[in-house]
């Protein structure tokens, strides 16, 4: 149906010769050539054609056998981008496969992070997690954040980008696999690079196509400007050509000065030939009805396109072609599936039946070839320019039949929800695709429908989408804005605008809307903990311990039995150091919830970080009974049973680890310090290898191949590991202490006190490098 629907639309496609022309050419002029364009920017108001131009201008890379992928706002981050992409490739017979396992790593660790309810290890956790995407948001990647999308000063971000950086590594130690979730963009884009230079070996062309480029611009802006005009992600094979298209101009701020590569294409309405011409190619010649199809369309074309196929006239002359295209088809079947299937934000067959009642339910087919009715990113929507209007008519025809529809609607989108959420954690639901649209969709028809009773159940959702992932939030505020402005709810609109300028508020993590949410009384005892705890854990990464524990102290009161509250609680004290009050805590979470598997994992991660080594490998054996195949939980008590000199045993833990989670960077680390301290070089190496791959450009990892380098006696290459440890992390005090040894295996010790200098004044209270600065000085 889809094929042969398209075949029929680009059979019918009229007008834009010289925007056609123009791409068409700029195949023939050769990349090297001045007059070569490489990306071409469509833009121009609602209903004016550009989906249908960028349909047509893929069809024109086809002929020239590119290969083709087009993007639109159903995307929703930079890393969704490039799995679409790889997607679409994948299709053509073009997999990206190191991109693709890439991926897989990413959403892998993003998943195991959100599913923790506390920080564990050194390892990813929901706190890192949701610290990532608040540097997402910062950095401008993630849509419909207000304010933080291009609002932040850059020099205030990047110092607090750089402390959060910092507060990460601080907590995490050395676990490298918390820098993947951290920044996702900078890990992925060199794989997708190197995945098209690839592919350009084996295709004439490669052409991106981004649709609704004014939903999705604020984000991928940034990454798209330095993917073409840098070559901080790798070099860009020269026969990439980008199309964007959107409703605004570029953003000047970000690609003023790159007109020399840009060929911009402005759409306008239709001229008055193109109309006629498409009037005349659906047989419609008779110049009264011309002009009235002008007059009502203003010439835009998916008006006209429309009223092509429906050119009977009217006597008002206030009709709107909404108006005209309902009055003109006569069959009342027809009429009626046109005007309820647009109830809903997205259509597909199953939820158009539950739209639109009697006969017009078998309508589906009929509708989904209807000019207005349109596909992006694989989902059907009719175009806003109709369906506004038809809302608007659908709401006043019949108040009644508005209510049931949308009832009938939050049922079917119910069900999905409900089918997708079966046996998942209600702590994972918001971060899964599957269960969170429709949600939002159930949600949408809800607010409508009967908003006063729906909104205790929203508010709660905006509780847990702040909590398990912030960018669901974002949506979750426009899916309350679109229900707002559809159902002309007055108070409704004010609260979601409410919501929208607690998303541009400036405190991380979601701080903002929580407190805001924390201020409605429909939020019940239950929401109200749930908010706090929420809350707690977004001052937590926002390194507010005070604030976090007066959230916890707060959500006590309210159930004092919440184990979640003082496990939350007790993981903000181990961050003070505070180790007897984290333990206390434990154990009050322990005594109220004893299968409780994360509570044990966390205490034994306490007894480790405290330097209790004896304790922390016994309460781990009883986490490990609890979960036999948590990576977490043998990466730490691998890491306790070496402070205890307990080698072997330790290898044992961290092999099954690196067995159990392939890209583990943080056990193939500890790992590889064993075995160089065991004489084992070669292993060590190939793990720090193996860590690299899964954590490219980090710190850790050089100054741990410097430390095997070291050992085993080669202070040369010692020397440069560390250089370029320090390259990536000026700050790393420990590279320069170590840096110092090997200079002093070189013979340089005026090198070493140099270094062991520069280590304390970075720490003053670095008491191994006071100790070899008075060593050295001693002997010298």
């Amino acid at each position: 149906m889809q094929e042969l629907i398209r075949r029929r639309r680009r059979a019918g496609f009229v007008g834009r010769r010289d925007e056609l022309a123009l791409f068409r050419a700029n195949f023939d002029v050769p990349v090297e050539d001045e007059r070569h364009r490489f990306v071409f920017h469509v833009h121009g108001s609602a209903g004016v054609g550009k989906t249908s131009l960028v349909r047509e201008l893929e069809h024109v890379a086809r002929e020239r056998r590119a290969l083709t992928a087009t993007l639109d706002e159903s995307v929703n981050s930079v890393p969704e981008a490039m799995t679409a992409l790889a997607a679409q490739f994948a299709r053509q017979g073009h997999p990206l496969k190191d991109l693709d396992r890439m991926l897989a790593t990413y959403r892998q660790r993003r998943h195991e992070a959100e599913s923790a309810t506390t920080e564990t290890q050194e390892g990813p956790s929901a706190g890192s997690v949701v610290a990532a995407q608040a540097g997402l948001i910062g950095l401008g990647m993630v849509p419909g954040v207000g304010a933080l999308v291009g609002g932040v000063d850059p020099d205030r971000f990047a110092r607090g980008a750089d402390h959060l950086k910092a507060t990460l590594m601080g907590r995490f130690g050395k676990h490298e696999d918390a820098q993947l979730v951290l920044d996702p963009v900078e890990f992925l884009t060199p794989v997708l690079v190197e995945e098209l230079d690839r592919i350009a070996a084996q295709v004439p062309w490669i052409t991106l196509f981004f649709d609704t480029y004014e939903r999705t611009g604020p984000f991928l802006d940034p990454w798209l400007r330095d993917l073409i005009t840098t070559d901080r992600y790798g070099e860009l094979p020269g026969r990439v050509v980008v199309t964007l298209s959107g409703q605004r101009p570029l953003d000047p701020n970000c690609w003023a000065d790159c007109a020399d590569f840009i060929t911009d294409l402005p759409l306008a309405p239709f001229t008055d030939s193109e109309a006629r011409q498409l009037l005349a190619a659906n047989g419609v010649l008779d110049e009264q009805i011309v002009q009235d199809v002008l007059r009502l369309s203003g010439r835009l074309p998916v008006l006209v396109s429309t009223l092509a196929e429906n050119p009977g006239r009217v006597d008002d002359p206030a009709a709107t072609a909404v108006e005209r295209f309902l009055k003109w088809e006569r069959d009342p079947v027809r009429r009626s599936a046109a005007l309820e299937g647009a109830l809903p934000r997205r259509l597909d067959e199953d939820v158009f039946r539950a739209a639109v009642e009697g006969d017009a339910a078998g309508m589906f087919g009929w509708v989904r070839a209807l000019p207005f009715v349109v596909e992006r990113g694989g989902r059907v929507q009719y175009h806003d320019v109709v369906r506004d209007p038809m809302v608007r008519l659908l709401r006043t025809l019949s108040p009644q039949r508005w209510t049931a529809g949308h009832a009938r609607l939050a049922a079917a989108f119910g069900g999905r929800r409900a089918a997708a959420g079966d046996g998942v954690d209600a702590d994972e639901r918001w971060t899964l695709e599957s269960w969170r649209e429709p949600r939002l969709e159930e949600t949408y028809h809800l607010l409508i429908a009967q908003p006063r009773a729906a909104l205790p159940d929203v508010l709660r959702d905006g509780v847990d989408a702040c909590h398990q992932d912030p960018p669901a939030a974002g949506r979750w505020v426009r899916t309350l804005v679109d229900a707002a402005e559809d159902g002309d709810t007055e108070w409704l609109r004010a609260w979601a605008g409410r919501c929208q300028s607690a998303l541009d508020d400036e405190r991380p993590y979601g701080i903002g809307l929580l407190s805001l949410l924390l201020t409605r009384t429909e939020l019940d005892a239950d929401g109200r903990l749930a908010a706090h705890v929420a809350r707690a854990w977004a001052h937590f990464r926002a390194d507010a311990y005070e604030d976090a524990l007066t959230d916890y102290r707060r959500a006590l009161s309210l159930d004092p039995r919440s184990a979640r509250a003082y496990q939350g609680r007790a993981v903000t004290y181990r961050a003070m150091r505070e180790y007897d009050l984290a333990l206390a805590d434990l154990d009050r979470a322990e005594d109220i919830a004893p299968d409780r598997s994360s509570a044990v994992r966390e205490r034994g991660e306490t007894y480790r970080r405290a330097g209790r080594y004896e304790e922390a490998v016994a309460v781990l054996d009883r986490a490990h009974a609890l979960d036999p195949d948590d990576p977490v939980v043998l990466g730490s008590r691998g890491q306790a049973l070496f402070r205890l000199g307990r080698q072997r045993e330790a290898l044992e833990d961290l092999d099954r680890a690196v067995e159990l989670w392939d890209g583990y960077a943080w056990a193939l680390m500890r790992r590889a310090h064993i075995r160089s301290r065991l004489g084992d070089v070669n292993g060590a190496l190939e793990d720090l290898d193996r860590a690299e791959r899964a954590a490219p450009e980090k710190a850790g990892i050089a100054g741990e191949r410097g430390d095997v380098y070291r050992l085993a006696g080669r202070h040369a290459e010692a020397v440069e590991q560390y250089g370029e440890a320090l390259r990536l992390r000026p700050g790393y005090y420990w590279a320069l202490g170590s840096r110092a040894m090997a200079y002093e295996g070189l013979g340089r010790p005026d090198l070493a006190l140099a270094d062991l200098e520069r280590a304390l004044a970075l720490k003053s209270d670095y008491t191994w490098a006071l100790e070899q600065r008075q060593r050295l000085l001693g002997s010298h």
